[in-house]
């Protein structure tokens, strides 16, 4: 029997102010709704500027608490007018001092489920992450919503299997992998990393990526958003290299048992033999 959730995801260019990323991010989750989507997963860092491009402590004004900050409150009331879980990538403040990169998820009822905590912090030119962030400590939670089973693994955690793999174990049927990715280092591995993982692990993965250029680097992020199924095929296009694009796609949840039924790489796991690879 299909199980179809009728997914979205946007990708979306600096506006230049907090406000108006905040306004437009409310803009396409409710032409979403409109299009009949049940969930949806924003962009990581969604109302900011990818700041660390530059290592800059005047950014860290931008981190808010999770959940009890006003960005997770205005989009919870808005989950629940609209009826539909919403995936919240944010700049998270424990307190002061320790600072999170952190997606909220938020049930179509408004309630708030919890967080994930990216866990791979990169260092490199351009990707001055470990200034502004604490690797994650929450572990890799499957979220239980209204429309299934959902996890997110955040930009750079998708060059580390480890994580998929965890995610999928716990149950997860979507995975969304909000990222802010530019031309520069990875661009070739963007449509070859998420569908090898969602083969891997024969679930949805929900990849979303920004456009354009900002103004504190002059790295053009290429967008490229898309889902794929747990064979590894593109749902539908992929959405613009270029232009802002809110994508929705009907994902069908009983593919996965399908999947597995053929595949069943699961039951042929041997994690009595992996013991080696964490030693080092």
């Amino acid at each position: 029997m299909s199980r179809v959730v009728r997914s979205a995801i946007v990708q979306t260019a600096w506006t230049g102010d907090k406000d108006s990323m905040l306004d437009l991010h409310e803009k396409h989750a409710r032409d979403a709704a409109a299009q009949g989507a049940q969930v949806m997963c924003f962009q990581e860092l969604f109302y900011g500027p990818y700041f660390c491009q530059v290592q800059d402590a005047e950014y860290y004004a931008y981190a808010e608490a999770v959940p009890d900050g006003p960005t997770v409150h205005r989009f919870s009331a808005l989950a629940k007018e609209l009826g539909m879980v919403l995936v919240l990538p944010v700049y998270e403040q424990e307190q002061a001092g320790l600072l999170y990169n952190t997606a909220a998820v938020v049930d179509a009822d408004g309630t708030y489920l919890g967080k994930y905590r990216k866990h791979h912090i990169p260092q490199v030119k351009g990707f001055w992450e470990k200034f502004y962030f604490r690797p994650g400590n929450l572990g890799w939670p499957v979220f239980e919503t209204a429309v299934g089973k959902v996890g997110v693994y955040i930009c750079y955690d998708r060059h580390f299997p480890e994580g998929w793999r965890a995610l999928g174990l716990a149950g997860a049927e979507i995975v969304f992998n909000p990222s802010a990715t530019s031309r520069g280092l990875s661009s070739y591995l963007w449509k070859l990393e998420q569908p090898a993982s969602a083969v891997a692990n024969m679930y949805f993965v929900g990849a979303i990526n920004r456009v354009g250029v900002e103004p504190l680097g002059d790295d053009d992020f290429y967008g490229t958003s898309y889902f794929v199924d747990p064979r590894g095929q593109f749902v539908g296009e992929t959405a613009s290299g270029h232009e802002e694009e809110l994508v929705v796609r009907d994902l069908d949840l009983s593919l996965i048992e399908e999947v597995r039924n053929q595949w069943a790489f699961y039951r042929d796991r041997r994690p009595d033999a992996y013991g080696s690879l964490t030693d080092a």
